[in-house]
């Protein structure tokens, strides 16, 4: 199972938009403290609608915390700041991929001693960034590509008409 990172997230619905997709791909959700909202927001349950209950939620004091209890773990670390696209990494079906605040993104303290594990969006011009839970549909997607989207239901089925 992928696994998706957000390092002391501060926007409830980014957050609750993000879990939505996590239980839509299969992918864990892992909340590294300080939070910037209650896991009781209502912005947070309603952009989750009624899927938050399904989520596989994990929550950390801290990244050493994090680190603790994932030993071992192959991390991406998405960020502006990478020196190659999310595209250029082959995504382990078992990783773990973190994204940081909205505001600043992953610490630099944290980046500086994960270089190659660093990826990043493409972006045209002086773009600062992309909205967080956009950013991260598009590198999980990209993961869950990269394996066949394995356990994934591919194909959709019409409500009222039949395929032609």
């Amino acid at each position: 199972m992928l696994n998706i990172v957000l390092h002391e997230p501060e926007i409830p619905a980014n957050t609750g938009n993000i879990g939505r997709t996590c239980v839509a791909s299969g992918a864990g959700l892992h909340l590294i403290r300080p939070l910037g909202f209650s896991l009781e927001e209502k912005m947070l349950k309603r952009a989750g609608l009624d899927y938050w209950q399904y989520l596989d939620l994990h929550i950390y004091d801290d990244f050493d915390d994090f680190c603790r209890k994932n030993p071992g773990a192959k991390i991406y670390y998405a960020t502006t700041k990478a020196k190659r696209a999310y595209t250029q990494v082959a995504f382990e079906p078992d990783s773990f991929i973190m994204f940081g605040k909205e505001s600043a993104g992953i610490p630099e303290e944290i980046l500086v001693d994960h270089g190659d594990a660093c990826v990043r969006i493409p972006m045209i011009g002086e773009m600062r960034s992309l909205n967080l839970s956009n950013a991260v549909a598009i590198v999980l997607y990209e993961a869950l590509r990269q394996n066949d989207f394995e356990g994934m239901r591919c194909e959709g089925e019409l409500h009222r008409l039949q395929w032609k």
